[in-house]
């Protein structure tokens, strides 16, 4: 099914939201916000507990999200949010592009729980599910059959962990994808901004990277099949913004990864074109 709706916009739903990365993003500019800390102080100074009230009304599970390592998490989703305002290639986007990418940004790391010393390699399927189970809420497309699979596919999804080698991490299993996206597709159409926005944070932690490589990346025919070019470009930015995210304030590290990640996705798009 392939039908076009237009995406919500996110700052009529979120103009406070819009409005403080407005304001981080002329902080930075300003030359006010110099180090991770200062822009972590400014983060805790803004949400506090009656606006962490305000977004966990909209965004299910952020109270939870920010809990885990000192709120580690939401400082990361905002300098994320700060990094890609001022990203060439989002800013080169279409808007509606844009506006997908704010919703990517907002929920793509809404069900991760970091532990220290650890990493969380399956959220990125539980964070579709729970974004899956939001955008109907905020004026998002949904099709008739919405309602008699969304549990299922909630369950089948949140299941769809494995172990490599002697590993006792849960990673992604790539083997149940394909039942996955039918899912997505028969919920919310093809190529609608839904769509676009689960499948995009379904996928970030997919792509093969030197600096960052997921523990159970695609392989390139897993790539013909599952992306097209319009998915591909959601999920540069969200790699080039998940970049920032962690790297903003240091310079050498942010722009080796960058290349690395612009390297890989002109690979991706010559591939997905062949």
């Amino acid at each position: 099914m392939s039908t076009f709706q237009p995406c919500p916009v996110f700052d009529e739903h979120l103009s406070f939201l819009n409005q403080f990365i407005l304001e981080l993003v002329d902080a930075y500019q300003a030359g006010k916000i110099n180090l991770w800390d200062e822009l972590d102080e400014k983060i805790k100074a803004f949400f506090k507990p009656e606006r962490m009230d305000e977004m966990e009304i909209l965004v299910p599970g952020w109270k939870k999200m920010t809990s885990y390592v000192e709120g580690v998490t939401l400082t990361h989703v905002m300098c994320v949010f700060l990094g890609m305002y001022i990203e060439p290639e989002y800013l080169r986007l279409t808007r509606e592009q844009q506006e997908e990418m704010k919703w990517v940004i907002l929920f793509h790391d809404v069900e991760k729980q970091p532990q220290a010393g650890k990493r969380d390699h399956a959220h990125a399927f539980r964070s579709a599910v729970g974004v899956a189970r939001t955008l109907p809420r905020l004026g998002f497309f949904v099709t008739p059959e919405y309602g008699a699979l969304i549990d299922s596919w909630d369950q089948f999804t949140r299941s769809a962990i494995t172990k490599l080698g002697n590993s006792a991490d849960d990673i992604q299993d790539n083997g149940k994808l394909p039942t996955i996206l039918d899912g997505i597709e028969r919920m919310f159409g093809q190529n609608t901004p839904a769509s676009l926005i689960i499948k995009t944070i379904l996928f970030h932690l997919s792509v093969n990277m030197d600096a960052w490589p997921p523990p159970n990346p695609l392989t390139n025919d897993e790539i013909k099949r599952y992306f097209n070019s319009e998915l591909a470009t959601l999920l540069l930015i969200m790699n080039l913004g998940d970049n920032d995210g962690w790297t903003f304030f240091d310079y050498e590290a942010r722009e080796y990864q960058r290349a690395d990640i612009l390297d890989k996705f002109e690979k991706i798009e010559k591939l997905i074109s062949s």
